[in-house]
């Protein structure tokens, strides 16, 4: 089973975003958020576009890498789901390891921030992931939705009115 790089990210999300994402239900083509995201990645570094090239492996898509330096750089809207990005891009240079380049790091970008945050895949990360991706196979496999579970960030996912329609405001 091949895991993307959003499957990845939605499980460390939520797991019912997943689960949706996985059987084809999608909302994020009337996000405004996930369009103002895209926005973002296309205009923040129009310098970078002949210096560096966007890679796909198996189902991973990396925004811009650095093949001289072997830098792998991600670019994000916000920081508000840090801990996720950096993840997701531990998992990106996992995937390249398993083709064979190693020696890849990793540059998470905040551009409307102006931040970066370098990260690097250690050992402990490399078990972490393999069982993330097990439990990934788990819920996509799953013929059941995983239960709501309402979060701090849920009223800007464009999942919301999917996973709260009927539900009264608090």
């Amino acid at each position: 089973m091949e895991i993307t790089g959003t499957d990845f990210n939605y499980y460390l999300v939520c797991h019912r975003k997943l689960w949706l994402f996985s059987k084809g239900i999608t909302m994020e083509q009337d996000s405004d958020l996930v369009l103002e995201g895209r926005l973002v990645h296309q205009e923040s570094y129009p310098e970078r576009n002949p210096k560096y090239e966007e890679v796909q492996i198996d189902g991973i898509k990396v925004d811009y890498y650095d093949a001289k330096n072997k830098v792998i750089h991600e670019v994000k809207k916000s920081n508000k789901l840090e801990n996720a990005s950096i993840l997701q891009l531990k998992y990106y240079i996992y995937v390249f390891e398993h083709h064979g380049i190693n020696g890849v790091t990793g540059m998470l970008e905040f551009p409307t921030q102006r931040e970066t945050t370098r990260v690097a895949l250690e050992d402990s990360d490399r078990e972490k992931i393999t069982n993330m991706l097990e439990e990934i196979a788990d819920i996509i496999c799953s013929d059941e939705c995983p239960r709501v579970e309402k979060k701090t960030f849920c009223r800007n996912c464009s999942y919301f009115d999917f996973c709260f329609s009927g539900e009264k405001e608090e």
